[in-house]
């Protein structure tokens, strides 16, 4: 479903994405990882078609992201870290919006959008009573979680998506994801909230610096690393144990 063959991403003299390579098959929930800067989102954004890549290629669901953008866009779905929305819009219109772009009736898409509020625990009024640039940011999320998946997409990338989410829709997040790659849906997910890829992902693909570093089965490489949790490998392979002795040192200039 997604293929990457040395994607690379260049800003002027620096390196963002350094000649990624790695497949994705249907049904995949791929825990997407790195620290800041380490190049997760620019590949997110070169795989949706918001940005061109400087070298290498890749495809999604057999469309090749040059050749084909307007065929990706229409296979992905994508929930930016952003959450951004159009703050004039009432919750409804901007799905609406969204349908209209993606060939979606009126009647259908207002179907869809009632599957999602009821899933959502959300009023209808919520939707048509307020301008997004008055939600908060967990419905604000919510909407644009929504949006993501309104055109039904086979491929859905996730950047921080439990950002803003109370525990109970991160908690009904979760379970949907995980129904979505039931029914073969290929779900790339990019967070910092280790804890969770670790428990919903089949596969973990860390990256920093923009060059790929680990890619395997979490469980797998946690023990062929002896890290006990996912989290303590990834702060192994991407120092954040030096982090951790800086901040304990750090810690120590406020005793009296």
């Amino acid at each position: 479903m997604i293929s990457l063959q040395s994607l690379t991403k260049r800003f002027g003299a620096q390196t963002a994405v350094d000649a990624l390579s790695f497949d994705i098959a249907a049904g995949q929930i791929v825990g997407f990882l790195g620290p800041n800067g380490a190049g997760k989102s620019t590949t997110l954004k070169m795989l949706t078609g918001m940005l061109a890549p400087s070298a290498g290629s890749a495809t999604v669901c057999g469309f090749d992201l040059l050749r084909d953008p307007l065929e990706v866009k229409r296979h992905v779905g994508f929930v930016p870290e952003s959450g951004a929305v159009f703050e004039s819009l009432t919750g409804l219109e901007y799905l609406e919006m969204v349908a209209a772009l993606y060939d979606i009736p009126r009647d259908p898409a207002r179907a869809r959008i009632q599957q999602f509020l009821a899933f959502f625990d959300l009023s209808f009024a919520t939707l048509t009573d307020k301008l997004l640039g008055a939600y908060s940011k967990g419905m604000r999320r919510k909407v644009v979680i929504t949006a993501g998946l309104l055109h039904n997409p086979p491929v859905v990338f996730f950047d921080e998506p439990l950002d803003g989410l109370d525990a109970n829709a991160a908690v009904g997040f979760k379970a949907l994801i995980q129904t979505l790659a039931r029914e073969g849906k290929t779900i790339v997910y990019s967070s910092h909230i280790l804890d969770v890829v670790e428990r919903v992902c089949d596969r973990v693909i860390i990256i920093d610096k923009g060059k790929l570093l680990l890619d395997g089965k979490p469980d797998e490489l946690v023990a062929a690393h002896q890290s006990g949790t996912l989290e303590k490998l990834f702060t192994q392979l991407t120092g954040g144990v030096e982090l951790e002795r800086r901040a304990e040192d750090f810690a120590k200039t406020f005793r009296p």
